[in-house]
């Protein structure tokens, strides 16, 4: 389907960002374009036992900016990462909640593990103490749909209300899902994104063990390589990214500046592992050719490829196998790069964070790189923007979130001229 055959078209208005390179959008996009990297040694606990011992650790992060002390004690980290991006992202939009019909305003918020701080925290206090110490708060600030209801709760969004959980693509179906909300015409604006906070020593230990994250520890940032031979695993990063939907006509009713029409949605299943991605990437290849199918676009038209990139010898593989099948001739003219060079693999929050980079980068015409790209590998032969970005006009741009489970799930925008209304 055509985008001008939509019933409902459906526009990006506000962006929102916290990540290991900036807590707020203009950072955060500053620092990708400028190939800077967030990855450091943990300080949130003692890594010294582990294998892994970096992550992209969000600096500097003050909830009380968002909320109040009191508050902000029964609030999962995850989640104030959340209210502070959406709080970003509606500041960003220009509207005036005075004016919205809050019936029709709802939110979708991913994550893929959830209060992970809390668990971990309560945990201990009943080995150590006992049940009656456990804290009342521990259910709400852990479960995973409390990120969306706190939104909805901070700011009267009484529309849908959702939390997509499907691990690393969970951020990303919340977008694709809230695009749909708006389209059926149960919604005129959407709060959505995803949110994560699992630097944990429970979480690590548990990525550690299964052999998922990069153990390259005394080579610092450039560990953390999509695509290069040399990758050998993921790091954890973490972080919320946040996005103001709208249906058109409510956005041009109220004069809103746009930033870009979302224009496709694809999801699929790979139906193959828990956590390793489909061999020959069908999966991955049928989420992306719905997307297309779904934009009524073919892969000559679409710009640039955020692409899913951990810096894991089989994603980055099969996602390039998957890039190959479905854009055939085009795959190696289409620029990708991977903003997780940078930011780290956010999980829940990855597909959002990762949306708001294709948002700016049609924008502003840039592609941001994939840094720490030294040595190629034969198996991911593609154009990959290696380590300094690059100026070029980009009309439509495509992101990739592939979850453990082997769900899958991909977002295109298309650049907002004023002739496209």
């Amino acid at each position: 389907m055509k985008p001008n055959a939509r019933p409902r078209r459906v526009v990006v208005t506000g962006l929102g960002a916290i990540a290991a390179i900036g807590n707020d959008t203009a950072s955060y996009w500053d620092a990708l374009k400028r190939g800077v990297s967030g990855m450091g040694p943990i300080t949130q606990f003692d890594s010294a036992p582990f294998p892994s011992r970096q992550a992209f650790e969000v600096k500097n992060f003050d909830p009380e900016t968002y909320m109040e002390k009191k508050e902000a004690r029964r609030i999962d980290r995850y989640a104030q990462f959340a209210i502070g991006a959406t709080a970003q992202a509606l500041k960003d939009s220009g509207l005036d909640l005075s004016r919205v019909d809050l019936d029709r305003m709802g939110v979708i918020i991913g994550s893929g593990i959830g209060g992970f701080h809390t668990l971990e925290e309560q945990h201990t206090i009943l080995v150590k103490r006992g049940p009656n110490r456990v804290s009342p708060f521990i259910i709400p600030m852990l479960i995973i749909n409390l990120a969306a209801g706190l939104v909805a709760m901070r700011w009267k969004a009484r529309g849908p209300n959702i939390a997509a959980v499907t691990a690393c693509a969970s951020g990303a179906h919340s977008i694709g899902m809230s695009a749909r909300v708006i389209e059926r015409g149960d919604a005129e604006v959407m709060l959505a994104g995803g949110a994560e906070a699992a630097i944990t020593p429970f979480g690590f230990a548990g990525f550690c063990n299964m052999g998922a994250l990069s153990t390259r520890n005394e080579e610092g940032a450039v560990a953390c390589c999509p695509f290069d031979a040399r990758r050998d695993g993921f790091v954890m990063g973490e972080g919320s990214g946040m996005v103001v939907l709208e249906s058109l006509d409510h956005a041009q009713a109220r004069g809103a500046r746009i930033l870009a029409e979302v224009i496709g949605f694809g999801y699929s299943a790979d139906a193959h592992h828990m956590t390793a991605p489909d061999p020959e990437g069908r999966g991955a290849a049928l989420a992306m050719r719905r997307c297309l199918e779904d934009s009524g676009l073919k892969p000559a038209d679409v710009d640039y490829i955020n692409a899913h990139g951990t810096s894991t010898q089989l994603n980055d593989k099969c996602e390039t196998m998957a890039i190959k099948e479905v854009f055939g001739d085009s795959a190696r003219k289409v620029r990708i790069s991977s903003t997780k060079s940078m930011i780290g693999h956010t999980l829940g929050a990855s597909g959002a964070l990762e949306f708001v980079a294709i948002t700016l980068a049609a924008r502003d015409s840039f592609i941001p790189p994939t840094i720490n790209y030294a040595k190629p590998d034969p198996d991911c032969d593609l154009d990959y923007t290696p380590n300094t970005g690059v100026t070029k006009a980009i009309n439509v741009a495509m992101s990739n979130s592939f979850g453990f489970g082997g769900q899958n799930a991909v977002l295109m925008v298309k650049k907002w001229e004023k002739t496209s209304s």
